[in-house]
């Protein structure tokens, strides 16, 4: 029954509706601010075998390529895969399966690098799939997991206005529709919390950068794309301490 359940955590993303692919054909500086991200943090960095979990039709897995000899794209739907056969068609190095992030088919410690990016906004609870993560990471194996961050500045603010002080559980920012369709769930996560989590699977914090931190169309309506990349490349780790942006990416290993 279990299994089941989990099996729903794809449905979105084999909708023939919905193509994750044309998603991202206006969202360049988000996609630009994720890749200088793990550039920042693998910068120096190889590794044998890389897994893109949750990587949907392998955005991410060609910059993972860069810094691994194998990369295996981990993604629960399988429309998402049949998309990533053409997307990734000049990539042979780069393997895909279809596979539940809380059930990983890679023995235990055999993983060097494992990056886990916009899925956290889907596991209201993901110490399972914390706990999955921790066991098939090497010993000297690395985790990149970015979260959908509800302690960002915007967020703070509204929070101090109105008197009320920053969740420490998931906030559900599905729509009332939505929710009472049953979507796939979509939460936000406050950052001092999921370090807890990260703890408790076994997993060391070792880097933070806080990304997309000029998200907001006020910020994309008046500079052009050249100087907000420039810019968020400047700020990521500046403003990490403070968890400023809408995404935070956690640079993890093992204890």
């Amino acid at each position: 029954m279990a299994n089941q359940k989990n099996l729903k955590k794809a449905d979105q993303y084999n909708d023939e509706n919905h193509n994750y692919l044309r998603y991202w054909d206006n969202r360049k500086y988000e996609n630009q601010a994720e890749v200088i991200a793990i550039n920042k943090l693998l910068s120096g960095k190889h590794f044998k075998l890389a897994v893109d979990l949750g990587g949907g039709y392998g955005r991410l897995s060609t910059v993972l390529a860069e810094y691994s000899d194998k990369v295996v794209l981990s993604e629960p739907s399988s429309q998402q895969l049949d998309i990533a056969k053409k997307y990734l068609k000049d990539f042979p190095s780069i393997e895909r399966k279809i596979m539940q992030a809380d059930n990983l088919e890679f023995p235990t410690g055999s993983v060097d690098l494992l990056a886990m990016v916009r899925v956290m906004h889907h596991l209201p609870e993901p110490s399972v799939e914390l706990a999955e993560i921790s066991r098939v990471l090497s010993k000297d194996g690395y985790a990149i997991i970015e979260v959908a961050n509800y302690a960002h500045f915007l967020n703070r603010i509204r929070l101090f206005v109105k008197g009320k002080k920053l969740p420490t559980t998931p906030v559900d920012i599905r729509s009332k529709e939505h929710r009472n369709q049953n979507e796939i769930p979509f939460v936000n996560h406050n950052p001092r919390t999921v370090i807890w989590q990260f703890d408790q699977a076994g997993l060391i914090v070792e880097r933070v950068l806080s990304v997309s931190n000029l998200r907001h169309r006020i910020f994309k309506s008046i500079l052009p794309m050249s100087a907000l990349l420039f810019l968020e490349k400047v700020l990521q780790q500046p403003l990490s301490g403070t968890y400023f942006g809408p995404s935070i990416f956690f640079l993890l290993c093992k204890k």
